[in-house]
């Protein structure tokens, strides 16, 4: 993405949401092929402590606990700096307060050393419900308050936001008019963007505009089955079986029985998901980026069949699943490419049933549930069965739903690594010195 890596710094009081952008932000960026890892500096300072006592520690005047929080934000700060200068790291998110600009000064001065750009991420919220329910749903499952009562815990939590209160000093758009950040104000409503660099940050800057915290579900499911499915056959833009027909018609059912407010549905733009969505009764958008992937060459073939007439091409796949490109079509990476604006339409949605292919619902899958590449390609996604997600505070609930319709099982699973001896007779030695996973 660029030659210098990035330093994401949030800023904000405790309770307005620092973690669960930290988390969703570097959640997105994996995803989208940029090595990103967050250095969370609450945790270093439960790893140096132990036993948190009371907000006490907090008080601006506790000068043993004033050291001990220094300490720990140059850890976590020592930790960027291996992650983003040695183990190849391009994004790193320092997740603290950093509420002082003397302290947000240290982290630039840390970061012009070591040749890294800073980007700041201020939320800022002033709206007591939205705190009060940041404490409830996130705070009180913390390893500071496993020993409290609901109650203590809120009045701790309390008084260490007002420990933080007296020393804020909110980034400036004179002060700071020569730093690149975000301001978030009150989850969303507003938003105040300064001195944007380069790509990367323009990517944090439009993703961080299409979140929100509005509890939702997102359904996603197959299509039903396809006439192809039934022949082993991959690709093809085939129409359903009469058992893909019936889990239509269940699929309607199920959704009924849901009685999901203002849900929408999207499809792709081929038959056998617009045959699926055509049986629910209600309206749905196509979208050309939610088709199938292009198995180029292999379309409409059995995986036994290119194993014969592809030897190479097969081997190189179940080499490297996630980048191997079919001839003539697409890996799995381009997909994810081909797919973020719709993650990124899903994070602007409420309630919304997705009716897309196996491939596809791999990669939405991985987003929402925090799976590696190397994951994502061998994630099941069976036929007849509506995977329910819940966004969660820093996750995601998974459900899932059996529509009790058979189907074929079309999962194939990770094969072991290496060229069968049966492919390599097929191959020159130069050739095999030269296996090229994205080749064409």
């Amino acid at each position: 993405m660029t030659n210098c890596p990035t330093l994401i710094v949030t800023v904000g009081l405790p309770a307005r949401g620092k973690t669960y952008i930290s988390k969703k932000l570097t959640r997105y960026l994996n995803w989208i092929g940029v090595p990103t890892k967050e250095f969370n500096v609450g945790q270093y300072r439960r790893e140096c402590l132990k036993i948190y006592k009371s907000f006490e520690f907090f008080r601006p005047d506790n000068e043993e606990g004033l050291k001990i929080r220094r300490q720990c934000a140059m850890a976590a700060l020592n930790d960027v700096r291996q992650y983003l200068s040695v183990e190849g790291g391009q994004v790193a998110v320092f997740d603290a307060t950093n509420t002082t600009r003397e302290r947000r000064g240290t982290i630039v001065k840390f970061a012009e050393q070591n040749g890294f750009k800073v980007f700041f991420v201020e939320s800022v919220c002033e709206d007591p419900d939205v705190i009060a329910q940041n404490i409830v749903q996130v705070k009180l499952d913390s390893p500071d308050y496993i020993h409290c009562n609901t109650e203590e815990a809120i009045e701790d939590f309390m008084k260490r936001i007002k420990c933080y209160e007296s020393s804020y000093q909110p980034l400036d758009e004179v002060l700071d008019r020569d730093l690149s950040y975000i301001k978030i104000m009150d989850v969303g409503r507003r938003y105040l963007v300064n001195r944007v660099l380069d790509h990367i940050q323009s990517r944090i800057v439009y993703y961080l505009m299409n979140i929100h915290i509005t509890p939702r579900s997102i359904y996603l499911c197959r299509h039903g089955e396809s006439d192809l499915n039934i022949k082993g056959r991959i690709g093809g833009d085939s129409g359903l079986s009469a058992r893909g027909e019936e889990f239509a018609k269940r699929l309607r059912k199920f959704i009924q029985d849901q009685n999901i407010k203002d849900l929408k549905v999207w499809t792709s733009q081929m038959k056998r998901t617009i045959q699926t969505a055509e049986c629910l009764g209600v309206p749905y958008e196509q979208w050309k980026s939610l088709n199938e992937i292009d198995a180029g060459v292999c379309e409409e073939m059995m995986y036994e069949e290119i194993q014969e007439h592809y030897p190479l091409e097969f081997a190189l796949r179940d080499q490297d699943k996630y980048r191997y490109r079919y001839p003539k079509g697409e890996s799995y990476e381009d997909l994810v490419q081909r797919l973020e604006p719709v993650i990124m339409e899903l994070e602007r949605q409420e309630n919304i049933l997705v009716v897309c292919h196996q491939a596809v619902m791999r990669c939405l899958l991985a987003y929402f549930l925090d799976k590696t590449a190397d994951e994502l390609p061998y994630l099941k996604c069976p036929l007849h069965t509506v995977l329910k997600l819940t966004p969660m505070a820093y996750g995601c609930k998974v459900e899932s739903v059996y529509l009790g319709v058979d189907s074929v099982n079309t999962h194939r699973d990770r094969p072991e690594v290496g060229i069968p001896s049966s492919t390599q007779k097929c191959l020159s030695a130069d050739d095999v010195d030269n296996l090229n996973p994205l080749q064409v």
